[in-house]
């Protein structure tokens, strides 16, 4: 065999194992890193749970408040995926050009409840009964970057409290926080996610969502991840097997809102 013909059998081999090597990339197990809004802290670690089962998938969430960590993917954080509970957010980040544009998906509607601990002898059913002085302590997510806190101050104002409660707030950094207040009885009552609320420590009463703007939460795809099937295949996921969980934790799913 001359040099020429050895050369080029040198040459394929290599090719070859090239090819082969990338093929058994893409087969590897992926592990997707997953910013999600505090809401969606329950169905999505079930969502999650049977994505890793069902593919082979890991999926990490960040869990918090949605204008913290738009934030911290401005600042070049490293997810894969972003979910927020508000779809202006995805909106802003795309037009920064830090979510791929047909990756945005709406996923659902979210809805508010008001709390309090079932251990403080109180059962409020109404807005307007937080002006009751007994109340001295009220919980909400902070609106200044948390969109359930947004739509806890929109139903206040609806309801003509703002103003006569605002000494008595008290800001969660998210719903969940604002939930551990009205589980540990810190605070007299408090508002925050259905899909949070669902907890033995509290009795709630849903709030009328023509209270305050509709929560349409909307998820996209990193611009930055290298990960993109996988984050799409995670995408299509919680719109598809995912939505009977987002729907036992009291969201409403796309087709079932408007506005």
């Amino acid at each position: 065999m001359n040099i020429n013909n050895l050369l080029s059998i040198l040459l394929m081999t290599i090719i070859v194992s090239g090819c082969l090597s990338e093929q058994l990339k893409e087969n590897e197990p992926s592990e997707l890193t997953v910013a999600a809004a505090a809401d969606l802290y329950n169905p999505f670690t079930e969502i999650g749970k049977m994505f890793e089962h069902e593919t082979g998938n890991k999926v990490i969430f960040s869990s918090g408040s949605t204008g913290i960590l738009a934030t911290q993917i401005e600042g070049g954080a490293p997810f894969d995926i972003f979910a927020a509970a508000d779809i202006a957010y995805i909106e802003r980040l795309n037009e920064k050009g830090l979510i791929i544009n047909d990756s945005m998906q709406l996923y659902a509607q979210g809805r508010i409840v008001l709390a309090v601990n079932r251990n403080s002898g109180l059962r409020i059913d109404n807005l307007s009964e937080l002006r009751d002085p007994m109340i001295k302590k009220i919980a909400i997510a902070n609106p200044e970057h948390a969109p359930y806190g947004i739509a806890a101050k929109q139903a206040l104002q609806s309801a003509g409290v703002w103003e006569d409660i605002q000494p008595r707030l008290v800001y969660g950094e998210n719903v969940r926080q604002t939930l551990i207040y009205i589980q540990r009885g810190e605070v007299d009552a408090g508002i925050v996610a259905l899909s949070v609320a669902n907890v033995p420590e509290i009795n709630y009463a849903l709030v009328d969502d023509n209270m305050h703007k509709p929560l349409n939460q909307a998820l996209g795809i990193l611009s930055s991840t290298k990960k993109e099937k996988t984050a799409r295949e995670f995408i299509a996921y919680v719109n598809t097997n995912g939505r009977p969980i987002m729907k036992k934790y009291g969201f409403l799913l796309p087709g079932e809102f408007t506005g």
